[in-house]
């Protein structure tokens, strides 16, 4: 090999063994089974203690992207197409889930640690970008939130009649974010278009990592509500 030529990229595939999937699915399926154990052993206040300094420092970075983009927001959308299920049965099993089954709403995504409501509101604890961060959701419904009803990601009525949006905000008030939430039914299912905003000097790369976020964790939710339903 001369020293201008990139090697072949090794490749392993199963031929034969176990079956059940690739080896792709059965270490999806092992990761999972070991981050549940890890989750359940630790508890909701053990993974709070455990990443106590990464929030500090993840609220620290988010609140400095706040400060110097003065009130100003970048967004990005996520689009995901469902079949077999309608916004209003994943609708449903959103606010039961949100209502009391944080198992189920940690599981949809390997970089969830906390979810759920307390005196606040709407507490999440998840990677944003590589910053873990502690936020809260609020101020739900195009009406209450002057900014969503003049979003240029607002999509219409007609077409997607189920919107939700909110802001992100730390425990000292300080809007680090925002998400506007729409959902339409099709002729076999429902269109989900995710679109989230973060400050505006916020690195590209925290953005983008967050479309990939949504994409995750809906899909593993829209799944988890079909399952319910099964």
């Amino acid at each position: 090999m001369t020293d201008n030529q990139t090697p072949a990229p090794v490749t392993v595939e199963l031929t034969s063994g176990p079956a059940g999937g690739s080896i792709d699915d059965f270490e999806l399926f092992y990761a999972r089974r070991a981050l549940d154990r890890f989750r359940t052993r630790l508890g909701r206040q053990g993974l709070l203690d455990l990443l106590a300094d990464d929030i500090e420092e993840g609220n620290a970075f988010l609140r400095e992207c706040a400060r110097t983009s003065d009130g100003s927001f970048k967004a990005g959308t996520t689009v995901l197409t469902t079949q077999g299920l309608t916004s209003g049965e994943f609708l449903a099993w959103m606010d039961k889930a949100f209502a009391g089954d944080e198992n189920a709403l940690l599981a949809a995504h390997p970089e969830h640690y906390v979810m759920g409501t307390d005196s606040i509101g709407a507490r999440v604890v998840e990677n944003i970008g590589p910053h873990v961060c502690s936020f809260y959701m609020g101020g739900w419904g195009t009406e209450a939130l002057a900014w969503a009803t003049d979003a240029d990601e607002l999509l219409p009525e007609s077409g997607f009649p189920r919107k939700m949006s909110s802001n992100l905000f730390l425990t000292d008030g300080t809007v680090v974010g925002r998400a506007l939430i729409q959902f339409g039914d099709t002729a076999d299912g429902f269109t989900s278009n995710l679109t989230v905003y973060f400050p505006t000097t916020c690195p590209d790369e925290i953005l983008e990592h967050h479309l990939r976020h949504y994409a995750v964790e809906f899909r593993n939710w829209i799944v988890a509500a079909a399952a319910a339903q099964a």
